[in-house]
């Protein structure tokens, strides 16, 4: 039974394929429809959310010498569980180096990190997260990314990355059998808390895409893909538009 979100998630990623620099987007009125409703719910919910939480300090960046905020906190510990599944990815795409600086991260993060709540691992042995995914994966395997998607909630995505996220929350984690229900329910609380203060950080890039543009969602579908790009080598002059 847990090889049918397998079987599916490649199954999706590969209904669909677009030309070389163009983006396929066969679903663009219902992902108008799913980019109106996380426009409003950003509008009415989140970014006001964000800034409570950067007028309360919580979000700031970390400063040399002074401890994180509790939102940064939150935030690390999020992102450390998430570090073993990021190994296991980087091995099924055949880059060790990768795997073994996650590793070593998530090992030093664990122990004196305190569960990960703070970063040693960074601010002691300048060693940074390496981010991948299983969307990643299935395109070091050579599936296209497919059709453009915008998930209610999660935002912008394509048919692989939407593959690659089923992958990842329903097998690819390693501490799946280890953790207990309460704290699995508590890593992903951390990840979902942390994306307030990615939100206030970036509070005038998201509002100047998001509130300010004439056509918030092809802007919004521009970027995404990308940065896509950019991310995955796909282009050599691939350039990261979210750069300052």
């Amino acid at each position: 039974m847990r090889l049918v979100p397998v079987v599916l998630a490649l199954g999706l990623a590969g209904c669909a394929a677009a030309p070389p620099g163009e983006i396929a987007d066969p679903y663009e009125p219902m992902n108008r429809r799913v980019h109106a409703f996380n426009k409003a719910l950003d509008a009415n919910l989140v970014r006001p959310a964000a800034r409570l939480v950067k007028s309360d300090g919580a979000s700031r960046p970390p400063v040399e010498g002074q401890p994180p905020g509790v939102l940064q906190m939150v935030g690390n510990f999020g992102s450390n569980l998430s570090l073993p599944g990021k190994v296991v990815n980087s091995l099924l795409q055949g880059r060790p180096e990768p795997a073994v600086k996650n590793g070593f991260r998530f090992a030093v993060n664990t122990t004196l990190g305190l569960g990960g709540l703070f970063d040693p691992a960074g601010s002691d042995f300048a060693l940074p997260e390496i981010d991948t995914d299983f969307g990643e994966t299935l395109h070091v395997w050579g599936v296209p990314s497919g059709a453009y998607l915008e998930l209610p909630l999660l935002g912008p995505s394509t048919e692989r990355d939407l593959a690659g996220k089923i992958v990842d929350f329903a097998l690819i984690d390693p501490l799946d059998n280890v953790l207990t229900d309460d704290q699995k329910l508590a890593g992903t609380a951390a990840r979902v808390v942390s994306k307030a203060g990615e939100r206030a950080q970036f509070g005038s890039t998201v509002d100047s895409v998001l509130h300010e543009s004439a056509d918030s969602y092809a802007q919004t579908r521009l970027l995404y893909t990308q940065h896509r790009r950019y991310e995955l080598k796909q282009e050599e002059d691939a350039i990261d538009p979210y750069a300052e």
